[in-house]
Formats: C-alpha cells, sequence, structure tokens
C-alpha cells in the first residue's frame, strides 16, 4: 500500500512539476492580465469616463462629478461649488486619480510596466474602497466581511478578488505575451554580443 502511496505521488509530482514549469514563466501573469481585462477594465474606462467630458477634447475637461465622487467632503465644504474646491489636496487628488483610472488598467492589459501599473490599481483599489465607506457611508450589507458564507459583499469580496490578479501580476510579471517582455527580449537580444547570438 506504501509502494503505490509513493508511486501515485511520484507521479503527481512529476505531472504537475512539469506543467508549473512550462506555464511558470508565461501563463499566470497573462491569465491575470485576461481576467482584470474581461471582468474590470470595462468597469474602470466606465467610471472614469463619468469624470471627463465628451469627445477627444472633452478628455482634458475633468468633471465637476469627479469632484462629488473623488473629493466630496471637500466640495461639501465649499457649499458644492467646485471652483472654491482647493487645488492642493483635493483638485491635485481628482486630476491623478481620474486619470489613473484611465492609464492604469491599460498599462495592465497591454502589458507595459505591468507590475508597477498592478501595484498602483492595487492602491487605487484601497483608497476607492476607503473612499466608499467612509465618505459614500455605503451601508454594512455591502461592506459585507470575510469568511461569512455569503460570498457576493461588493467590498470585501469583490475587491478581494479585483486584487488578485493584479497581485499576480506585481508578483509573477505580465507574462509571455506583453509589451514587457517583448521590451525584455530586445534588451537582452541588444545586450549580447554577436558572437554568443551565432
Amino acid at each position: 500500500m506504501s509502494a503505490a502511496i509513493n508511486s501515485l505521488t511520484t507521479v503527481y509530482h512529476r505531472i504537475f512539476g512539469t506543467v508549473e514549469r512550462i506555464a511558470d514563466a508565461w501563463l499566470l501573469g497573462l491569465l491575470a492580465r485576461f481576467a482584470f481585462a474581461a471582468v474590470l477594465w470595462g468597469y474602470f474606462l466606465n467610471s472614469a469616463q463619468t469624470k471627463v467630458g465628451e469627445g477627444f477634447f472633452g478628455f482634458f475637461s475633468i468633471q465637476p462629478g469627479a469632484y462629488y465622487q473623488i473629493a466630496y467632503p471637500a466640495v461639501e465644504a465649499a457649499g458644492g461649488d467646485i471652483g472654491a474646491v482647493s487645488f492642493f489636496p483635493w483638485g491635485l487628488m481628482v486630476v491623478l486619480g481620474t486619470y489613473a483610472e484611465f492609464i492604469l488598467p491599460l498599462l495592465i492589459v497591454i502589458g507595459l510596466f505591468s507590475r508597477l501599473a498592478a501595484l498602483g490599481m492595487i492602491g487605487f483599489i484601497l483608497v476607492q474602497t476607503f473612499v466608499d465607506i467612509t465618505v459614500h457611508q455605503i451601508g454594512a450589507e455591502a461592506v459585507g466581511s470575510l469568511f461569512d458564507r455569503f460570498p457576493d459583499a461588493v467590498i470585501t469580496d469583490q475587491r478581494l478578488l479585483w486584487v488578485i490578479p493584479l497581485a499576480v501580476v506585481v508578483l509573477k510579471g505580465p507574462g509571455l505575451l506583453s509589451v514587457d517582455a517583448v521590451l525584455g527580449r530586445r534588451r537582452v537580444n541588444r545586450a549580447t554580443p554577436l558572437h554568443a547570438q551565432a
């Protein structure tokens, strides 16, 4: 019996060790970026579009709604007058938050500066969560709780699942099919002497 268990264990480790070696360098980052693109990119793009004007030139115009979404306490303190909200720190936060919501997801999807972009998105999600709870004061049922029997809380459950693929990109990289990988191969090829490439 012991010999059969040892044989099964050996076969198991051989099979999945091979799968891990083959897939580790390229598959995890690619799957994480695919999951982000399929589930979250549209969400963040739609959210970002609510913060700017319409059309090409509208992209460069931060709308009042952005202030209400990101810096509501400052807008409230200014009596609802967006023009009275100070640029430092509130206006700067609105501008950075708005354009980060456009740029960081795009960088993750195409795989350019992926680790840094994914780390930035994790920070963005943490700030978004803090604002949702403290500023927008969403209810306890939306906040939810980890390790309960309900897997559908908007904050604890969903946001944890949002962060996991981003953490994979931070820790494992974007995978082989990414701009980072292409640039890395070009850099290695330039650094390798011609006689070594032959």
